[in-house]
């Protein structure tokens, strides 16, 4: 037997314990797990991990007819409990892997939703007429999405919004199979009878729901890498664009050939020779022209910041 069913076997113990009017003397120890000498009628039950979904429902029954005969508090009415928790546990683990995409620990989801299991065995009558796999799905997966709505948001919002939320995603998914796209704001607040910004606000809502690693990796089918990846980087480049929104005017100012030698070796990207020969001067004319024009553009952007 698992440390965890182990403990839920001694939790139970105690809750059923607690039931019953308190002694005059200290509580006593939990109930011990052997079977009970009153219940040795029943079929022995093999490990629980080697009971088979038929013959788990089988023994399930059995134990129900029991559990109905036995009085709360008692150690055979423990005993009879806690042994359908721990045979039913696969209803758990299988409303569980629904739930496998989850950031939480598939651990902490099985122990909800054997919570919900509990309360199920709790409330489950024969004379109903429904398998108990039935009765108890709607319970475990319903103590598995409380536990997600109430524990599972990045930052706390407000138990509005978190409903909120729900509704939004239920009603989308109708509007979009009836309109075969995705829904509109307007379209949303009408099917819900509340407003526009209502409906904003729940979709920002959303965005709190879940918060994802910098590091995750993509999906199979997702061609781009991590989030980091896709994180926009500083671009060095706009603060040139910044000198060159200053610079118009300065350049602008210039004489016509002072601006045509600017444009020729930074444009042309012509040598200082090669302008020479276009311009009819020598190269260590276009050098001292050159020196000259980039000193006033220096000091002229240095007044301007």
């Amino acid at each position: 037997m698992s440390p965890r069913l182990d403990e839920t076997r001694t939790h139970l113990n105690q809750d059923d314990a607690a039931s019953t009017p308190p002694p005059a003397a200290p509580a006593p120890a939990p109930a011990s797990t052997e079977r009970p000498d009153s219940l040795s009628d029943l079929p022995e039950i093999p490990p629980y991990d080697e009971v088979g979904p038929l013959d788990a429902r089988a023994l399930s029954k059995t134990l129900f007819e029991r559990l109905e005969s036995l009085e709360e508090g008692t150690h055979e009415h423990a005993y009879v409990r806690n042994t359908l928790v721990e045979l039913n546990l696969a209803l758990v683990k299988f409303a569980a892997s629904r739930f496998r995409t989850r950031s939480e620990p598939m651990e902490d989801i099985i122990q909800v939703g054997t919570i919900g299991l509990i309360k199920a065995i709790d409330r489950f009558e024969l004379s109903r007429g429904v398998e108990f796999p039935t009765f108890a799905m709607p319970t475990i997966i319903g103590e598995i999405k409380r536990f997600f709505r109430d524990t599972s948001w990045s930052v706390r919002v407000p138990r509005r919004l978190q409903e909120l939320r729900l509704d939004l995603a239920k009603a989308g998914d109708e509007l979009a199979q009836q309109l075969d796209r995705s829904p509109t704001v307007a379209e949303l607040a009408e099917r819900l009878d509340i407003t526009k910004e209502e409906v904003v606000e729940g979709m920002a809502a959303s965005n709190a729901y879940t918060a994802s690693s910098l590091d995750a990796q993509p999906e199979e089918d997702d061609s781009e890498g991590a989030l980091a990846d896709r994180i926009g980087y500083e671009d060095h480049g706009l603060e040139g664009i910044e000198y060159i929104e200053s610079l118009k005017p300065l350049i602008a100012s210039l004489p016509t050939r002072d601006r045509q030698i600017l444009s020729l070796r930074f444009v042309a990207n012509m040598t200082q020779s090669e302008i020479g020969d276009e311009l009819g001067i020598s190269q260590m004319h276009v050098s001292r022209l050159l020196s000259r024009t980039l000193v006033k553009l220096r000091k002229g952007l240095t007044v301007v910041e």
